[in-house]
């Protein structure tokens, strides 16, 4: 799910597109902190060791479940994995998997008559009204008589408590209407004289008004750019269309209590939802109404680099599979379990997981799907989430701890997001969860550059979302160039690879809070990702350990 976040009275965006670049953050990410003082991940210093190994790379399929992959996105194209056993548009069954004409992957939230779930209720308001006249007269779990009974109990409990909508919630709420009206009629006044309707505050700054009127609402848009937090590279529209996103959402939650959500998934996909048997819904429409987010996380998991770099024999044979399971809002917990095992059955080594959520009532599901493709060596690449939680001490699901197996996924790696100095004057973001228990590594994850819906779009997105297809990169340079390694190796490459501070107790400020952390406080590893020093550390293990590995894959402790 995307996540907004607030901060006291500034509104962090974790997913603010930028409009316009400064050419020195595009793709800072791929940066050496040795060669370049920015802590990215070595990328180009990884192709250069793959040069040095003279070996060929092998086909690596990495399955994106996420909200949509734009097809038409010429970058993105030819890096699309295609199902050969499928006709493309016959309308038939081909290779008899139960999903028609799915070429390059499938869409479980769209309807055989082509229509699709854009937008989604948040999971605690459909537990809350699901089961609200089953338990709202309940005062004590001992007058219900079975297990079963008593945790769903529980967690209609956690749910009809967080469902409240406290006074700082409208507070919050009505201070964002306020400036989003605000920044409209100042933006009605400057587009009199402005010729680009998409202005940021990098072009309004120069530009010189010609009346009063226009030069002191100038100043007014600034100011409140400036108060809201929104990146001056941000433009109008942008910043309008994420702000009435925001008070759309915001609003839903004010009325989740009293409004049950609409009932979008019997009316569109008309599956037994209750029924996990019942898997041969959707349709092969793996684009969707709202791809910007998947495609992105698509992008940077292709990681296309810059031609200057003369790596195209070098590049890793990555195929991406579009599994489009995240609406805008709560997915699905059969979804996510049945997209999973799609990806797994349909040749998918590596599954990019960039989405969370706070109840997972159907976990059960999911947690078995994780265990299915840790049965089949798939390694599962998933984010840490961007509410700033402490995740030792609360639950954001798909989640590596099983509540019904009580066992961890050891196929799962869970990624948090790093900035740098270059970025936001520190290593650490303001919305990435932590916790060292469950989280593994950092990876970079503020204003990342990547691909856009549209033929030749590029833009900025951030959150612990970007980080994570940035680690799925480099672990399917891992799995391609060194096959043999299972994906329990890989994550134990990736994890022993990585940049730490030449001192463990170093400690960095997170940006509009007063505290510091050090990265041991955030993640198992205590470093940043490199897919330079991942690519020594498999070669180095290939080298000890022979080409054939002997270590068998398992899914729990």
């Amino acid at each position: 799910m995307k996540k907004w976040v607030l901060v006291g009275c500034v509104l962090c965006i974790q997913l603010f597109a930028i409009a316009q670049t400064n050419v020195a953050s595009k793709n800072w990410h791929w940066k050496d902190y040795a060669k370049d003082t920015i802590h990215g991940i070595s990328l180009r210093q990884a192709y250069e060791k793959l040069a040095t190994l003279h070996i060929k790379p092998t086909p690596i399929i990495v399955a994106v479940m996420d909200g949509g992959v734009d097809t038409s996105q010429l970058e993105l194209k030819t890096k699309l994995w295609t199902n050969l056993k499928e006709i493309p548009n016959n309308g038939m069954d081909d290779d008899h998997n139960g999903y028609v004409d799915d070429v390059h992957g499938w869409n479980f939230l769209g309807g055989k008559d082509g229509r699709n779930i854009n937008k989604a209720a948040d999971e605690k308001s459909r537990i809350y009204h699901k089961y609200k006249s089953v338990f709202e007269n309940i005062t004590d779990e001992n007058q219900l008589t079975s297990a079963a009974q008593k945790s769903k109990y529980q967690i209609w409990k956690q749910a009809a408590t967080e469902i409240e909508f406290s006074e700082q919630d409208a507070a919050s709420l009505q201070y964002i209407k306020m400036a989003t009206n605000a920044i409209q009629k100042m933006g009605n006044v400057l587009l009199k004289e402005i010729k680009d309707s998409n202005f940021s505050v990098i072009t309004l700054e120069p530009f010189q008004p010609v009346g009063r009127v226009t030069l002191e609402t100038k100043m007014a848009y600034l100011r409140t750019i400036q108060i809201l937090g929104v990146d001056k590279e941000t433009g109008y529209a942008e910043v309008l269309s994420d702000l009435k996103e925001y008070i759309e959402g915001k609003e839903k939650l004010a009325n989740a209590k009293t409004t049950a959500p609409a009932p979008i998934r019997n009316e569109i996909i008309k599956d037994d939802y209750e029924n996990i048997a019942d898997k041969y819904y959707g349709n092969n429409d793996i684009t969707g109404p709202s791809p910007k987010h998947g495609t992105h996380v698509a992008g940077l998991v292709a990681s296309i680099p810059d031609s200057s770099w003369n790596v195209n024999t070098l590049y890793p044979a990555i195929k991406i599979m579009s599994v489009r399971v995240v609406p805008d809002g709560d997915e699905y917990d059969k979804d996510i379990a049945l997209g999973i095992k799609y990806a797994v059955d349909n040749g998918a080594k590596i599954i990019n997981m960039s989405f969370g959520k706070s109840f997972s009532p159907e976990q059960a599901w999911v947690d078995n799907a994780i265990r299915y493709a840790a049965s089949k060596d798939v390694l599962i690449i998933h984010s840490a989430g961007n509410e700033y939680y402490d995740l030792d001490n609360k639950a954001v699901y798909p989640n590596p701890y099983s509540n019904t197996l009580k066992d961890t996924a050891k196929n799962v790696l869970t990624v948090a997001a790093s900035s740098d100095q270059f970025i936001n004057g520190t290593l650490l973001t303001d919305f990435s969860n932590f916790g060292p228990k469950i989280v593994d590594v950092l990876s970079p994850g503020n204003k990342i550059y990547s691909t856009f819906p549209g033929e030749t779009n590029h833009g900025y997105l951030q959150g612990t979302s970007m980080a994570a297809p940035i680690v799925s990169h480099i672990a399917a340079m891992i799995r391609s160039y060194f096959p043999s390694l299972t994906a329990i190796e890989v994550k134990k490459m990736l994890i022993q690879s990585v940049w730490k501070p030449s001192d463990d107790n170093i400690s960095f400020s997170v940006p509009q809070k007063d505290e510091s952390k050090q990265l041991k406080e955030i993640a198992s590893a205590a470093g940043i990702v490199n897919a330079a020093n991942a690519i020594q550390a498999a070669s180095n293990y290939i080298a000890i350990h022979g080409s054939k590995s002997k270590t068998k894959t398992s899914s729990s402790n």
